[in-house]
């Protein structure tokens, strides 16, 4: 794959005549998928595949297109016609005044390899474990590759190895437990503890379920609850632009002098995640940025655009602005104590259909999922219908946070439209005193 980006960008930056620009973002994979219903296997196959997105710029006018690379002789011939198709829509293209690109050359090349079992050991191993249940699960296992080049002197690469397998055991109608286990050195113990953990709780399960009365609880949410919740903080949360325009669904943060808990610390963490630490522009991106710290609103994640517009300092960030490897720094509660340190409450497995309810004060509304139990006297006592609640995030990590477990959870995105996505979070379970239940 390297020498394919390699090929890419050297038939990329020759094709640029005087006077332009033309830079290569390039995104590749080989991926072992699996998927598993009523514990069996029922699609399995590998890809492998490689894109280049071509980026011509001439003056303040510029366009991009995107092709499919096949690693063979016809690949230089396809950018060279893909760059003279630009040129064709560039001439005809309004400039743009915001336009901004790296022009410092600069070289970085990263790769990590990882300590995965073969693609069918690995299914066996969690078919082996799940034992006689139905599991419904996706596997996926392999390389990401990502490179940036230009005419101007850039080229970058990264490469990075990782595996997340993504499953739910299945009880009855809408009852089931799901589970992930993801990173990148596999462990058949952590596979063997995370299926125990889930079968005991798919017994749970087969309690007859509990139908609360809406009102407020103290609950226990796990890392998978808790990546929803944090998840519609990057929805322009932490994001320069939506800050420059009021937009921040932290904007109570930003202007109001509003702090959370002094235990919430969330942290952009590239260098331990899975995405590149450089963008489609050329830029490099730092290691870690500090989004929020002992609660209090840090740096924003700026992209080069939006620090041209508003006359702001930038960081790399991608144009979307959202965090693609955020980090919740741990507390000092034992997982193992879950249930003791609820006492009375929820314990909430999995929330989903997150929206907001009103933005500028960072509320949410959304509906418990999978494995959501009451719980009394640090026991499970019955599984819970679904219902919907709507809290204010800025009260759940704020007063009502009474600590964070200290192990955590690292969770990649699953979403496999056109490739596998780059995005990760490293969080922690959360004990709240309040959870708003309004249905």
């Amino acid at each position: 794959m390297e020498a394919l980006f390699q090929s890419a960008a050297e038939a990329v930056t020759a094709g640029a005549r005087p006077g332009e620009v033309a830079s290569l973002w390039f995104s590749g994979e080989r991926s072992d998928f699996v998927r598993l219903n009523r514990a069996k296997v029922r699609q399995a196959g590998t890809v492998e595949q490689a894109y280049a997105r071509l980026h011509l710029i001439d003056g303040r006018r510029h366009a991009e297109s995107t092709l499919t690379l096949t690693g063979g002789p016809d690949d230089r011939a396809l950018i060279a016609a893909g760059l003279d198709e630009l040129r064709a829509v560039v001439r005809a293209a309004p400039e743009d005044p915001h336009l901004v690109y790296e022009t410092a050359p600069g070289a970085s090349r990263t790769v990590r390899r990882a300590a995965l079992p073969k693609s069918e050991e690995a299914v066996a191993a969690t078919l082996d474990a799940a034992g006689d249940v139905d599991l419904v699960g996706f596997y996926v296992a392999g390389a990401v590759y990502r490179g940036f080049a230009s005419s101007l002197g850039q080229s970058h690469w990264h490469e990075i190895e990782s595996f997340s397998l993504d499953w739910s055991l299945y009880e009855r109608a809408d009852k089931a437990i799901k589970t992930s286990y993801a990173g990148f050195d596999w462990s058949g113990e952590e596979l063997t503890r995370r299926m125990e953990q889930a079968r005991a709780q798919k017994a749970a399960l087969a309690r007859p379920a509990m139908k609360l009365t809406p009102g407020k609880y103290r609950a226990w949410l796990t890392p998978a609850a808790v990546n929803e919740l944090t998840s519609m903080l990057c929805w322009g949360g932490f994001s320069g632009r939506a800050r420059e325009t009021k937009q921040s669904c932290l904007l109570r943060m930003q202007t109001g002098g509003v702090t959370l808990n002094p235990r919430v610390t969330l942290t952009e963490n590239l260098a331990d995640g899975i995405a590149p630490r450089f963008q489609s522009d050329g830029f490099e991106r730092p290691g870690r940025v500090a989004l929020i710290t002992d609660g209090r609103l840090g740096d924003a994640l700026v992209s080069p655009r939006t620090a041209k517009e508003f006359g702001v300092a930038h960081n790399g960030a991608s144009g979307g602005e959202s965090p693609e490897a955020l980090e919740m720094a741990g507390g000092d509660l034992p997982v193992d104590e879950a249930l003791a340190r609820l006492g009375a409450g929820l314990y909430v497995g999995n929330l989903w259909y997150l929206n907001f309810s009103d933005r500028p004060a960072c509320r949410v509304t959304g509906m418990t999922r999978f494995g959501t139990f009451w719980v009394e006297g640090g026991e499970v006592v019955a599984p819970v219908d679904v219902m919907r609640f709507d809290d204010s995030l800025l009260r759940l990590l704020g007063d009502r946070l009474e600590g964070l477990s200290r192990e955590r959870d690292f969770i990649p995105s699953t979403q496999t439209w056109r490739e596998r996505a780059v995005d990760s979070v490293r969080l922690p379970s959360m004990l709240v005193s309040e959870l708003t239940l309004t249905l």
